[in-house]
Formats: C-alpha cells, structure tokens, sequence
C-alpha cells in the first residue's frame, strides 16, 4: 500500500500529512525525521482505529483482512 507524505514547512518545524488520511500527522526538524515519524504516527492511528472498532463490536456486520497492492 502506498500514501502520499506531504511535507510543509511549520512556524519551528516540518509538518508531515499523509494525503489520503489527513488525520495521520506528525512533525520534525529534517525531511527524514518526518519520515520516520509518519511510520509511527500511521501505526498509532490504525491502532486507534482497530480499538475503536472492537469496542463498537455489536454493530459489526461483517469482517475481514484486505490487501491493497
């Protein structure tokens, strides 16, 4: 799976977003630190994300794996 990472430039640092989930931010003081820190920052987001979905559990339909080439 692919995203797009776009960097800008911040008032004290560079500003990372992926563009096709706006939600996964993070910032740092090189290109490569942001980088680094948009693997984490993506990691915690799908974290969320799966716990979010266990605790509305009821509601599920249905579930399953997918992967995206």
């Amino acid at each position: 799976m692919k995203f797009t990472l776009v960097i800008r430039q911040g008032k004290t640092q560079l500003i990372g977003q992926l563009k096709e989930i706006p939600g996964v931010l993070t910032q740092g003081l090189t290109i490569a630190e942001v980088k680094e820190n948009i693997q984490d920052a993506l990691a915690l987001y799908l974290e969320d994300m799966r716990e979010d979905d266990a605790e509305d559990s009821n509601a599920i339909i249905a579930q399953e794996e997918v992967e995206f080439a």
